[in-house]
């Protein structure tokens, strides 16, 4: 089987992914506090932050760097120690962003916003369910491996404890990677039981922190250092669109199958789909703005495709196609049609019998 010219291998998309080389530092830090030369373990010197941040360090090169750190450490758990070193500098402008917001709410809004700049890999999705907050990542973008998903989510942790003064557990984590022989490392450190081998990486803690006050909140300065990183997110390397593409046609794919689900109960609503994936409808706009989408000719579509394909099943009534693309009546299904096609859906059907008879 031939591959397109335009597929992108998993093994594609993780070498399009990039991590800001004010990250690497973590690691550099952590031989240091061994006793050990970071230039000479890794072999290569420690990458310049220079541009403001927006230095980028691929993340292929980020996963060697840590396996092979781990094994001449001797230390399978790295990635566990390395994200406990994070501070506001190893992030950039987000993390001086975060610094200065009023509650913890507030931080995760600025992360999810601007955490391209530091991990442009893998979209992060936040949603609520059942008074917990639940982050999780997808492998969309590929399976870098447990000691870079590691040190990713212990830095997220980390910074969120210290921000917040407070060791708050968490009350799941789970990680797509295999499981280590050493668990309770992982337990003791997240406060709660950790699950390996599944199928998204995820973090759920309870509601309530949102409204935990960070320590140094300044709005005044919140403002100034977000104009800094909406202007960086301007600027952020072209070669990133290949990824971004995969990650664009994941999310519409994935809202196409909630408007086809949802139009067989009738209830293809932006509301309404915004709640089946979770979010706010508010978020959702905004994810279908970034991709130049809109909601109703984007249901306009899978309205007229789907109606095209139930009118050559002639086992189907006109009034039920209309329910199952979520019309309370058929007058509505007709108009719309005729919107879409120039023909009622009886002309359309007639056309689709006569093709077949011939």
């Amino acid at each position: 089987m031939t591959t397109p010219d335009n597929f992108l291998t998993i093994h594609d998309m993780i070498k399009q992914s990039f991590i800001s080389t004010t990250l690497v530092h973590l690691l550099y830090e952590y031989i240091e506090k061994q006793g050990i030369n970071g230039e000479e373990l890794l072999g290569c010197p420690c990458p310049n932050s220079g541009d403001k941040g927006l230095s980028r360090y691929p993340l292929d090169q980020w996963q060697q760097d840590l396996e092979k750190a781990a094994v001449t450490l001797g230390t399978p758990h790295l990635g566990l120690c390395v994200g406990q070193l994070i501070t506001a500098a190893h992030i950039g402008v987000l993390g001086y962003v975060i610094l200065s917001c009023s509650n913890l709410a507030q931080a995760l809004a600025r992360f999810e916003r601007y955490a391209r700049l530091v991990y442009d890999a893998e979209l992060v999705e936040t949603r609520i369910e059942n008074n917990c907050v639940i982050l999780e990542w997808g492998i969309e973008s590929g399976r870098p491996g447990p000691l870079v998903d590691e040190v990713a989510i212990v830095s997220l942790v980390q910074f969120a404890r210290d921000i917040t003064a407070k060791t708050w557990p968490l009350e799941a984590v789970s990680f797509v990677n295999p499981k280590p022989e050493n668990t309770k490392i992982y337990d003791d450190y997240f406060g709660c039981h950790v699950a390996f081998e599944q199928k998204n990486t995820l973090i759920r803690f309870s509601a309530e922190c949102l409204i935990l006050p960070l320590r140094q909140p300044d709005p005044v300065l919140l403002n100034i250092l977000e104009d800094q990183a909406e202007s960086l997110l301007s600027k952020l390397p072209d070669s990133d669109n290949l990824k971004n593409d995969a990650a664009n046609r994941a999310f519409e794919k994935k809202i196409r199958s909630e408007i086809i689900r949802l139009c067989s109960k009738g209830e293809p609503t932006l509301k309404n789909v915004a709640e089946s994936m979770s979010i706010t409808p508010r978020t959702l706009q905004r994810h279908l703005a970034d991709r130049n989408l809109q909601f109703q000719p984007l249901l306009n579509e899978l309205r007229g495709r789907l109606a095209d394909e139930y009118l050559t099943d002639l086992r189907l009534q006109l009034a039920e196609i209309a329910l199952l693309l979520g019309y309370s009546e058929q007058s509505s299904f007709n108009r719309a049609y005729k919107n879409w096609s120039g023909l009622t859906p009886r002309q359309a059907r007639l056309k689709y019998t006569k093709t077949t008879d011939n």
